[in-house]
């Protein structure tokens, strides 16, 4: 039985092991197109799994993989599942100059959209980098026609997170919503309850007790999101990385596949721009 009959958005952010942030110190960008490439085999599997329990997601994807893996981009659109952007090169928005960041997210949904043949809305930033110091990346992806962003993670986080933003979708700019990633509230803080790291490391139970707390108490659908690698039990291992890099990147990756299952079985599940962009219409229709 479902826990709730709110939509939840699934959420994909497809860059390979090697383009991981937290390995930046240790794989050069100069070394990306020499490294083992694992990224179609994983998100065909995905798109297995998604077709398994009849669940549209949205994939939010690297404009350099969508250009060597046009095929999976269409396979993505094909299979009714929303095409977003994760950028080009995977820069974190944070480390850019406007012009920079402006450029990576033009380049990106050109390269998305002419792969595709489908308009590409939506865009979220690498290791959701846009926070209070770099506000102006939403002037930048309205210049770029993106009708929304899910880029602020309101948590606490030694690399990334703006604890203090609205938890729940908000009109950003005019002609912008900012979709966060979901967090509980919960003793005066707010709590990550959206995947990532935090799915593979806490008991199953949690997270969906969490999520369904969300949709319950709130009455709000959530926001989940996960990594092809994370499915990836062969993988190749990064040598030299520090160890909470370590235990942060590989904990508990073999039981990823069954809990994502688990998770599409116990929520309903839909694409961000037919959950939230639906959403806007109707209450401008209802306005």
């Amino acid at each position: 039985m479902k826990a709730s009959i709110l939509s939840n958005a699934l959420t994909i952010d497809v860059e390979d092991y090697f383009q991981v942030s937290a390995f930046a110190p240790y794989i050069t960008r100069a070394e990306w197109n020499t490294r083992e490439c694992r990224i179609e085999r994983n998100v065909n599997q995905i798109l297995d799994m998604l077709a398994c329990h009849d669940t549209k997601a949205t994939f939010f994807t690297l404009g350099w993989i969508a250009e060597r893996y046009p095929e999976m981009v269409r396979r993505i659109v094909r299979e009714g599942h929303e095409l977003a952007s994760h950028g080009y090169g995977h820069e974190r928005a944070c480390e850019q100059t406007e012009a920079a960041f402006f450029a990576d997210i033009q380049l990106a949904k050109i390269v998305l959209e002419d792969v595709s043949g489908c308009a590409v809305l939506g865009y979220r930033a690498p290791s959701f980098s846009i926070g209070e110091n770099n506000s102006w990346a939403f002037d930048g992806l309205l210049r770029a026609g993106y009708r929304y962003s899910s880029s602020v993670y309101p948590i606490q986080h030694d690399h990334y997170g703006m604890p203090e933003s609205p938890r729940f979708s908000y009109e950003v700019r005019p002609g912008l919503t900012e979709i966060p990633i979901t967090t509980l509230r919960l003793l005066g803080r707010n709590l990550p309850s959206s995947g990532g790291g935090y799915f593979r490391l806490l008991p199953y139970a949690l997270s969906r007790w969490m999520l369904r707390r969300v949709n319950r108490q709130d009455g709000e659908s959530g926001v989940f999101y996960f990594h092809p690698w994370e499915i990836d039990m062969a993988q190749p291992r990064i040598d030299g990385i520090s160890g909470k890099t370590r235990f942060r990147h590989y904990v508990n990756i073999a039981r990823m596949p069954g809990r994502l299952n688990q998770l599409l079985s116990d929520f309903k599940w839909g694409r961000m721009d037919h959950i939230f962009l639906n959403q806007e219409a109707r209450h401008a229709a209802s306005a």
